[in-house]
């Protein structure tokens, strides 16, 4: 299914302290450019990220379908009959923006995926003081899980995490490693982060 590296390739990337995925790569890739989330309110959503995550809302198009034939299965794996009401695009700072989609479709499940089902998935923020965050969010409204717990005894040791919960029910979590994580100091490597 996908061309594996071979033994020897991966143990010279690890003996060499590089991630065995550098030894393959899409051409010209460069990063995260966006990331597309599903919402059953794009007015609601794009509120809650501008007003409390503080992200800024650029611009909408659509709507797109519905179509007679089966383009939106064949270019975006849905429902033939699925239609895209409305994008906003949504920049969050010194990160991927989001783009943000209303669909309607006859098989949706309305119900966002937990992060223990097939595809699911969460959305991080870094910020500079979590316990600060944290607080905010609270006294905005906003469903946090529990408190801030360390990453101790994994490579991403000095990070703190906390998840909350967005309107519509998505998983969200902010983060915080103000000294690093160990990752970086042990391999003499930057981890991605926003502030870089």
């Amino acid at each position: 299914m996908f061309k594996k590296l071979s033994k020897l390739a991966c143990a010279t990337a690890l003996a060499l302290g590089l991630p065995a995925v550098a030894l393959a790569e899409l051409p010209g890739m460069r990063g995260t450019q966006h990331i597309g989330i599903t919402v059953p309110d794009v007015d609601e959503a794009v509120e809650f990220l501008v007003d409390i995550v503080g992200c800024e809302a650029f611009f909408s198009f659509g709507p797109f379908g519905p179509f007679e034939d089966d383009w939106m299965t064949k270019n975006l794996n849905v429902n033939p009959r699925a239609v895209i009401e409305v994008i906003t695009m949504v920049r969050c700072g010194n990160g991927p923006a989001f783009e943000v989609f209303k669909y309607t479709s006859p098989d949706q499940n309305p119900n966002p995926p937990k992060n223990s089902d097939i595809g699911g998935y969460h959305i991080a923020f870094y910020v500079d003081d979590i316990n600060e965050a944290t607080q905010y969010l609270r006294d905005n409204g906003v469903q946090v899980l529990e408190s801030p717990h360390p990453l101790t005894g994994t490579l991403l040791e000095g990070m703190d995490w906390v998840y909350f919960l967005t309107p519509w029910g998505m998983q969200m979590e902010i983060v915080s490693a103000p000294d690093g994580i160990l990752d970086e100091k042990q391999n003499n490597r930057n981890f991605w982060d926003p502030r870089s």
